[in-house]
């Protein structure tokens, strides 16, 4: 069973320090720089991601989902309903049939979502969590390169290694 994950987006913009101050130059690269991190996330994790964001305030607007890829999905909901809304009805609806983790900081959110059957997590420890990932990622980046490492004793003569070693240690 794949585990889904609904986040919270503007939450998580506001609660993660990176994204706060990527906010405060412009909204649409701390949405862009969140969507590119749960991206990385959710191919390492191998779940799926619905990244909601706050439309209410935005007078006529329509529900709009962007698939990002498989493993993610931007949802902008309709003028008049929050991103908790979207995410409780969409909780409700999947039901207890499937790994559903909410990620809010809100904590009549996480009440709701729970009575649901779903596991909540605060935006700090969603945080932690991607940026635990976020290492791994780079670690296993970092073996995979030095082991494709292309050293020049690979590609030299065995006898001219020889050579070269009694000239280095003549010295």
């Amino acid at each position: 069973m794949v585990k889904t994950i609904f986040v919270d987006g503007y939450n998580v913009v506001n609660s993660w320090p990176d994204l706060k101050q990527k906010k405060d130059v412009s909204f649409e690269g701390a949405r862009q720089a969140l969507i590119d991190k749960l991206h990385n996330y959710a191919v390492f994790k191998a779940c799926k991601i619905i990244l909601v964001f706050d439309a209410h305030k935005v007078i006529g607007s329509l529900e709009k989902e962007e698939v990002v890829n498989k493993n993610i999905s931007v949802i902008f909901t309709r003028d008049g309903e929050t991103a908790d809304s979207y995410i409780e009805k969409r909780v409700n609806s999947l039901g207890r049939k499937h790994e559903i983790v909410v990620v809010t900081s809100d904590s009549l959110e996480q009440q709701t979502v729970f009575q649901r059957g779903a596991v909540r997590m605060s935006s700090l420890e969603f945080y932690s969590e991607v940026n635990e990932v976020e290492k791994s990622i780079k670690i296993k980046t970092d073996k995979n390169k030095s082991a494709h490492r292309n050293s020049i004793s690979d590609n030299i003569d065995e006898r001219i290694v020889r050579m070269l070693e009694e000239i280095r240690r003549s010295k």
